[in-house]
């Protein structure tokens, strides 16, 4: 497990860490896990604290923790952002919210954060430009979406999204002082712009969530959950405590602490912008970490040859294809990039993907399963897309069409389908 925590420096500040690698006694394990490895993966013991009441060092940790992120309370999470999306919806619940204004191309959990909770997600579009998702502007705040916002008790944004889009929450935030509504943040792919306060939810949002283990060097699930003043943070306290598990990982716990705590890496920063700036088919948005190569119609060709040469991306969704950095990367890893991406460039060029003009129909009648083949032309009733982003690629209530279908062919993983079906209206005429 030490091999995973690579800074040194960084460790001596660990309080789980230094929990988990200082204990010596003899130790016999007849407690969980069954494995019976004895070291870092136990249960709560005597010394080592306990996530759900801690008093000891995941107590001082998570003071550590807020203290970083600008939070009045944060929350460890083993149970990966989800679990957060989930507390951060309740939270507001409890304060009183009934209805949130959410992107169409948020992630599952917020809509199914809506639907368990009972709250009202009042949708707005998924903009593209260039092919691109992208997040409101100061001027969308103020007008183009206002009667959106105005309606909502809550204000839900992704930031940053996907492809490194950072949403105007300083704007955000001045709409809700004004308009007296609550402020969340998904910031599943972001617990890196800590270190750049113009950019993190935690300067601005009322909730929020930092999936640390996407961008910084935590485990996989690893996560935190925080509020912004002391009654959100009770609230947040009832709302983990029911979607955390009880049984939490020791070593996912210490390296969400190890993560947060991990130093700014400038110089890869400044050399992947450097990057983007003379290749013209690589994008880099406001957040550093998501480098874009577009591809056109040939992306999941040149998917194909990268993955060939041992190189894999975090996604490719049918024009570009995604690559997520951290400041844990090497530089020399990074160059290897660069010069992979150089060869592709030069094999695949860019071919044209035509958008699509998109038609809602209300979901009102039957539903049903239908294979993948079979469904263009259809209108489809259940959430479904590639994984990742696990972001809906159909919105409910559009008809289905056979691009969209040949994206969900060719994707590697995706959600949403069952054996190859997807759920869609049923048509009147059919018996």
């Amino acid at each position: 497990m030490r091999k995973f925590f690579t800074d040194e420096k960084v460790l001596q500040n660990c309080k789980i860490f230094r929990m988990l690698d200082g204990q010596s006694r003899a130790h016999l394990s007849f407690h969980t896990p069954g494995h019976k490895i004895n070291g870092f993966d136990i249960t709560e013991l005597s010394y080592s604290d306990n996530l759900s009441c801690p008093r000891g060092c995941i107590a001082e940790a998570e003071r550590d923790i807020a203290e970083l992120l600008g939070a009045e309370k944060s929350f460890i999470l083993t149970d990966g952002s989800t679990s957060g999306v989930l507390s951060i919806f309740h939270a507001a619940r409890a304060m009183g919210a009934k209805s949130v204004a959410v992107c169409e191309g948020s992630h599952k959990s917020v809509f199914n954060a809506c639907a368990l909770l009972g709250l009202t997600p009042l949708l707005y579009p998924a903009e593209k430009r260039d092919k691109i998702p992208y997040l409101p502007t100061v001027y969308e705040l103020k007008s183009e979406y206002t009667e959106i916002f105005s309606k909502a008790d809550a204000l839900f944004f992704t930031s940053p999204d996907y492809y490194g889009n950072v949403a105007n929450l300083q704007a955000a935030r001045e709409f809700c002082n004004k308009e007296g509504k609550l402020l969340l943040v998904d910031g599943a792919h972001g617990g890196h712009l800590r270190f750049d306060k113009s950019l993190h939810a935690g300067a601005y949002a009322d909730f929020w969530v930092d999936g640390v283990h996407k961008s910084l060097p935590a485990l996989t699930q690893g996560a935190v959950a925080s509020a912004r003043t002391k009654e959100g943070a009770e609230k947040l306290r009832t709302a983990v405590d029911i979607f955390r598990t009880t049984s939490p990982s020791y070593p996912i716990m210490a390296s969400v602490e190890y993560a947060v705590k991990y130093p700014r890496n400038e110089e890869l920063e400044k050399a992947v912008r450097a990057y983007a700036k003379t290749q013209a088919r690589v994008i880099v948005k406001e957040d550093w970490t998501k480098l874009y190569a577009r591809f056109g119609g040939n992306a999941f060709e040149a998917e194909k040859a990268l993955e060939a040469q041992g190189v894999f991306a975090e996604f490719c969704d049918g024009n570009g294809i995604l690559f997520y950095l951290s400041p844990a990367t090497k530089g020399e890893d990074f160059q290897t990039l660069v010069q992979v991406l150089k060869g592709l460039f030069e094999k695949f060029p860019i071919t044209e993907n035509g958008e699509e003009e998109l038609t809602f129909y209300p979901l009102d009648g039957e539903k049903e399963w239908v294979s993948l083949e079979q469904a263009e032309g259809r209108i489809c009733a259940g959430l479904c897309g590639a994984f990742p982003p696990c972001t809906p690629l159909f919105a409910l209530g559009e008809r289905i069409s056979a691009a969209k279908i040949r994206l969900l062919q060719n994707a590697d993983n995706v959600f949403g389908l069952y054996e190859n079906q997807i759920l869609v209206l049923k048509e009147k005429n059919e018996e």
